[in-house]
């Protein structure tokens, strides 16, 4: 499958990616961990169904050390027993954050409280930036059906 846009052959999208890509750098440097980076990143795109993102955060978060087995059960978060009341909380988030055209409400006051009681304002600061950021990502892929597959870990740092 071939990409239907290079966004990078394009000066106008070029400038404009090379802002968002910064957007992203600055969102790993965060205080939010890592792990739960990634976790969010990954169920975030498996919602929207981004190809290219599932393939890319997949490949980061098993270089980073995450186990084979959380990653292949963050698509049943709910039921599994491996991650952390934390990444529960910020999974929960993130799903909701996804859905807000699902959920009339947009992200509940309850699921809120939740994440608020495993994180500070910082990371819940970038916990929703990351949400909103990775819902972008996954439609800009989306759109132009960004071929998904080769990524290597690190490949955009």
């Amino acid at each position: 499958m071939d990409a239907r846009l290079d966004y990078f052959a394009s000066p106008s999208a070029g400038r404009v990616l090379k802002h968002f890509m910064s957007a992203g750098k600055a969102l790993k440097d965060s205080p939010l961990p890592a792990a739960t980076q990634e976790l969010v990143a990954l169920r975030v795109s498996q919602i929207n169904g981004c190809a290219a993102c599932i393939d890319m955060h997949t490949k980061e978060a098993a270089a980073a050390g995450e186990t084979p087995v959380r990653l292949n059960l963050v698509a049943a978060w709910r039921e599994a027993t491996v991650f952390t009341e934390a990444e529960r909380a910020a999974l929960e988030l993130a799903e909701e954050g996804t859905r807000v055209a699902d959920a009339a409400g947009g992200v509940s006051d309850a699921v809120w409280a939740y994440a608020a009681k495993h994180y500070d304002e910082e990371q819940l600061s970038a916990l929703v930036v990351l949400v909103s950021f990775m819902n972008a990502a996954n439609r800009l892929n989306i759109i132009t059906r960004q071929p998904a597959g080769h990524y290597e870990p690190g490949q955009f740092h």
